[in-house]
């Protein structure tokens, strides 16, 4: 038996004690039936060329919508991508008061012209004068960004209980220094039975707060709580990510009065409130990433519109070292590679460093590269989790601890392996392309989380990808 959970113009399936993942379901005349989906196959020895799209961030998306509850009455994101994430967190908004509506985002998704299905959304969020101030914990533990609003309703509320969030398996991600920026800043906070519960009664005031990590989260949540807090605040070794900038364009657009967004020193002067906005998503970076190490590694040949180049700078750098050309231009770049890449080191660092989440492309890379390369992952201490199923390709691959050396192979060889996360899952399927004969990735519903339609942008680049079920598990009870 399943039950549904629905949005306007988005159904998720819902199985009995867990939110079924496998993508949004069909909402609009022609939308592929995802939802049975959790298996991609495709064919090796393929070779990407062609255009791709890249819409909104799903990183930033996601943050841009909690920002809404910090003004009441209507506010529209528009380049929103059409991705369970934005699904699960229209939800936990809508649980919490929110009107949400999703309607076709104009100017129309390129996809749609080639009788594609629109892979961004416009979403409409009517914020009530006084929203809920509690995050249920079925949604929340599925989706770690949906603490991101702590921040805006303890400002406007004074109180808010949150449960702890989930995310991907990919490492330790603790709260403390979300907690201990907003401590600094007035508020009271304790934690019981899973819940992050903090309270201001007389509200939040400004405060100096020194990040011991430029923390993506933390520095979002700190952001928001602090531009309806009282007097002035600092943000001392905040986060410079493309989505920080987005996030602090749309907050001053709302009539915050923030300075130094992109930088790692951010000024907050506290406003009495704020208005709603019409806002348009930032191009995701990641995904646009993905299609570039993915033309790298199959010798392809590959433009990717809808996001700025600058934002890859390091990530363009590298494929470029390994005998790639890559070509920058406005919102847009092409990477072209012609024999087989050279093998190159990688580093990931907090922006606008290398991308943590852009390591398992990396790897990918360097399982097909000619010569060694030493990967260093310095964010997350479980970015390495699917390293055994790369292997189950072929890969090369020994690790220690934040490092692995992976020495390239000529071809990989295809086999079923399963993904772990949104980038591993997305990065076995572009090493699947690599390999000899079918490799089938299963529990993709973790790439429906990050890339809008990502077996139709495969079949547009001119490989041939087969979605299918997973079969039934086995009933092993005793």
């Amino acid at each position: 038996m399943t039950h549904s959970l629905r949005i306007p113009d988005l159904t998720i399936p819902v199985r009995p004690g867990a939110l079924r993942p496998g993508g949004v379901g069909p909402g609009d005349a022609g939308d592929p039936a995802v939802n049975d989906v959790d298996v991609i196959r495709v064919r090796g020895d393929a070779r990407l060329a062609g255009t791709v799209h890249v819409v909104g961030a799903k990183n930033s998306a996601l943050k841009l919508m909690a920002a809404a509850l910090l003004a009441p009455g209507r506010s529209v994101i528009t380049n929103v991508p059409r991705i369970t994430d934005i699904a699960i967190m229209g939800e936990v908004l809508r649980r919490l008061g929110c009107g949400i509506r999703f309607d076709a985002d104009d100017p129309v998704d390129p996809m749609v012209a080639h009788g594609g299905v629109a892979r961004s959304r416009s979403v409409v969020i009517d914020v009530p004068e006084q929203p809920g101030t509690e995050a249920d914990y079925d949604l929340v533990r599925r989706l770690r960004a949906s603490i991101c609003v702590l921040g805006p309703l303890l400002a406007r509320l004074g109180y808010v209980r949150v449960a702890h969030p989930g995310g991907d398996a990919i490492g330790s991600r603790g709260l403390d220094m979300h907690i201990s920026g907003l401590t600094r800043m007035g508020a009271e906070i304790s934690g019981e039975h899973g819940f992050v519960i903090a309270s201001a009664p007389h509200g939040l005031h400004g405060a100096e707060i020194m990040l011991d990590f430029p923390s993506v989260g933390a520095t979002e949540n700190l952001v928001m709580a602090a531009v309806l807090a009282r007097g002035a605040s600092v943000i001392d070794n905040a986060a410079r990510e493309p989505e920080i900038v987005d996030i602090c364009t749309m907050l001053n657009q709302m009539g915050a009065r923030i300075s130094g967004a992109g930088t790692s020193t951010l000024h907050i002067e506290g406003v009495p409130g704020l208005q709603p906005v019409r806002h348009a998503t930032v191009g995701d970076r990641i995904v646009a990433g993905t299609w570039a190490f993915g033309a790298a590694m199959t010798r392809g040949d590959v433009t990717v519109t809808g996001v700025e180049p600058g934002f890859l700078e390091v990530a363009l750098d590298k494929l470029v070292s390994a005998g790639g050309l890559v070509e920058t231009r406005g919102d847009a770049f092409r990477v072209r590679m012609d024999d087989r890449p050279k093998a190159v080191d990688v580093v990931t660092l907090p922006y606008p460093g290398f991308a943590t989440d852009l390591l398992p492309m990396a790897i990918g890379l360097a399982a097909v590269s000619d010569g060694a390369s030493l990967i260093t992952e310095n964010i997350f201490d479980g970015r390495f989790m699917f390293a055994n199923e790369m292997m189950r390709l072929g890969a090369d691959i020994k690790t220690d601890g934040h490092h692995a050396v992976v020495r390239g192979r000529e071809r990989l060889s295809g086999a079923p392996v399963r993904a772990t996360d949104i980038r591993a899952g997305a990065g076995l399927i572009i090493a699947g392309l690599c390999a000899e004969g079918v490799t089938e990735v299963s529990h993709v519903h973790h790439v429906d989380r990050g890339y809008p339609d990502f077996a139709a942008d495969l079949r547009a680049l001119g490989v041939e990808v087969e979605p299918g079920t997973a079969p039934e598990e086995p009933d092993l009870t005793i």
